[in-house]
């Protein structure tokens, strides 16, 4: 079997991150979106609601970006090579949300984030720090993320507009798989992270959804 040193790695997931931070959709998807076979309601929508919607779904794509970056690095740095696979798991996992987040955004006649590169580096940085506190914390962090970003999908899906269904499906699919995740890591021996942690992680995401939400 082949050793891969932690520079081989870092080239594999530069090459993998290219089509990520790219303003066109990755080529990886494997499973349909769940607003496919939905009858479109664009044309009762309101310029304000299109616009919210658009906002709303550029800001979950970068949810999604920043999740596939978190967790390549904190591949990148784990130690368990069982804890690598279910991280790179995670990550692969996101591609459809993240394809079927940018098809929509498309079809609502917006654009997704112009700092997808600045998002998806920042965050890959924060999973290889993650990682280095060890593969429990790791864990951890999957977990509380993905936590975080189910109530996160559920106010989104609070604030879409009623007639928006595509928009709902997506959504509503996410986080269903988003609390799967979640519930995994926690199986597999995730520790709870401090509440500090978890403050920043939220403000952070804060930030992310404020700025995202515009540009």
């Amino acid at each position: 079997m082949r050793y891969y040193s932690f520079w081989d790695r870092l080239v594999f997931c530069i090459d993998e991150a290219l089509p990520v931070m790219q303003i066109q959709r990755c080529s990886a998807v494997t499973r349909p979106s769940p607003a496919e076979g939905l009858i479109p309601h664009e044309s009762v929508l309101s310029k304000e609601e299109l616009q919210l919607s658009g906002s709303l779904m550029r800001i979950n794509h970068v949810g999604e970006i920043c999740a596939q970056a978190l967790y390549t690095g904190q591949a990148l740095s784990a130690s368990s090579k069982d804890i690598q696979k279910k991280l790179k798991k995670a990550a692969g996992e996101e591609i459809d949300h993240l394809n079927w987040c940018e098809q929509r955004i498309h079809e609502l006649d917006t654009h997704v984030s112009y700092l997808n590169s600045f998002w998806y580096l920042n965050s890959l940085l924060i999973g290889l720090a993650a990682g280095l506190w060890g593969d429990k914390v790791s864990l951890g962090f999957l977990a509380e993320t993905e936590h975080q970003v189910e109530r996160h999908l559920c106010k989104h899906l609070q604030k879409l507009p009623l007639q928006d269904k595509k928009s709902r499906a997506i959504l509503e699919k996410m986080r269903q798989e988003e609390l799967e995740h979640a519930l995994t890591a926690e199986h597999a021996g995730a520790v709870p992270l401090p509440l500090v942690i978890q403050w920043i992680m939220q403000s952070l995401a804060n930030f992310m959804s404020m700025v995202a939400y515009r540009i």
